[in-house]
This record gives structure tokens, C-alpha cells and sequence, in this order.
């Protein structure tokens, strides 16, 4: 509660002096708030602790990557995947669905795989082009990759909420 109201000192000093041990899904509470409060020194620290007591936990090494993304450190979101790899660690991607005329349709980012994929590409060019016209600029700021100005546009679009969408 302390870190979801922004107090992540006081949260971290909470952590520290348990009077028990914190288990790591104190310490993954923890960096959650930091992602919430783009705290990404303290959510190191945090997921340090939770990679100590649970070496797989694909969701700290993701959450602390995203955040590191977010602020350009692209060193450090590549350590982290590599250390990811070194462990064997995966994530299992997100999935969007949408059910249209009682039949349900499931996507990943730059899913291909549907057998309508063309069509949807098609018309999610469509679209993006019709808001641009309009004025609609999409929001890069929070993009997770290190990609050239130009083709931040493009990994938006592929999102697989907008594919299902489409």
C-alpha cells in the first residue's frame, strides 16, 4: 500500500525491517510500484531480491527490462534479457482475443499466422493512415525497443490489440 500511494522509501524501509523474512512476492510488490512510480533504482534493487529467492521469475526480469526500456537504458534491458537467456528464463507473450460472430480469434504482436492476416494488415494500414490525416500521433514514448524514430509508428501498429481489433 505504501508503494502503490508513491511512499517507496518508506515501502522499501518497510521491506528491510519485516520482522520476518520478505518473501519475493513482497519484493515483486515493491517493483510494481516502481514501474506505477518510475522509481527504476529502487525497482533494481527490488528485483535483485526477487531474483535471489526465485531465480525464473520471468515477470521481474521482464518488468525491470520494460522499465529500463522506457528510459532508454539499453544496456542495461540487454544484460537483464541475456541474463534471462542464461537462465533459460522465457515469457510467455501476451495473447488478444476477440470473439466475432461466435468464433474466437486470438493474436500476438505481429501475429501472421491468422488466415485473414493480409486482410487485417491491410486495413490496420488503412487505418493508421486515415488518423494520421486527422492529426493522430501516436504515443512512442513507452515503446520497450530500441528502434529508429521512423519505425516506432510501425511497432505500435502491430500490437496485438489492434490486430484483433482490425
Amino acid at each position: 500500500l505504501l508503494g502503490r500511494a508513491g511512499c517507496l522509501e518508506e515501502a522499501s524501509d518497510f521491506i528491510k525491517y519485516m520482522p520476518i523474512q520478505p518473501t519475493a512476492s513482497v519484493w515483486m510488490a515493491l517493483l510494481g510500484a516502481c514501474k506505477v512510480h518510475a522509481h527504476v533504482e529502487l525497482a533494481s534493487h527490488a528485483a535483485e531480491f526477487v531474483l535471489e529467492l526465485e531465480t525464473q521469475s520471468a515477470g521481474a526480469f521482464v518488468l525491470l527490462s520494460n522499465m529500463y526500456a522506457a528510459v532508454s537504458r539499453w544496456d542495461d534491458k540487454a544484460k537483464l534479457r541475456n541474463m534471462m537467456e542464461d537462465r533459460c528464463v522465457t515469457k510467455i507473450p501476451g495473447r488478444s482475443c476477440i470473439e466475432v460472430n461466435n468464433q474466437v480469434h486470438s493474436f500476438v504482436a505481429d501475429d501472421i499466422l491468422h488466415p485473414q492476416a493480409q486482410e487485417i494488415y491491410t486495413e490496420l494500414t488503412r487505418l493508421s493512415l486515415q488518423m494520421a490525416v486527422v492529426g493522430y500521433v501516436p504515443d512512442t514514448h513507452c515503446l520497450l525497443y530500441d528502434v529508429e524514430e521512423g519505425q516506432n509508428d510501425f511497432s505500435i501498429c502491430y500490437h496485438s490489440e489492434r490486430l484483433a481489433i482490425a
